[in-house]
């Protein structure tokens, strides 16, 4: 079994940045894709990106594109989600899981993600 625990979250003023991490005990999670997701206030989780397992390929929702960057160093067992100019719409719960089947075409939906961790909270004040 995996235990995923996120770390990194706080307070940030808009255009600020922050980095999360995701580290992973238990087992590797080396032969698996890794996904991040959020929670707003009132909102249903929603993807944020994914990578796979040697790091060369990300998928990221639209809204964080070219703002968010997902990385993963295995020989640390861990995954990071680098979050630049970030806006108060970015004020979320982030929890980080692995992918049930590799490299899903499915990967935005959350039931396709196991193993969650706790989640971390960013803020981003105006």
């Amino acid at each position: 079994q995996v235990r995923l625990v996120e770390s990194g979250g706080g307070l940030v003023q808009t255009g600020g940045s922050l980095r999360l991490s995701c580290a992973a005990s238990g087992r590797t999670i080396n032969t698996k894709t890794m996904g991040w997701f959020r929670r707003a206030p009132g909102k249903e989780r929603e993807f944020v990106a994914r990578i796979d397992q040697s790091g060369s390929s990300a998928n990221y929702v639209d809204s964080v594109q070219g703002r968010f960057t997902v990385s993963r160093d295995n020989a640390k067992n861990t995954v990071y989600l680098q979050m630049n100019s970030l806006t108060p719409e970015d004020t979320a719960v982030y929890y980080c899981a692995t992918e049930r089947t590799y490299w899903s075409l499915s990967y935005t939906d959350w039931r396709q993600y196991d193993n969650w961790g706790p989640g971390t909270q960013v803020t981003v004040s105006s």
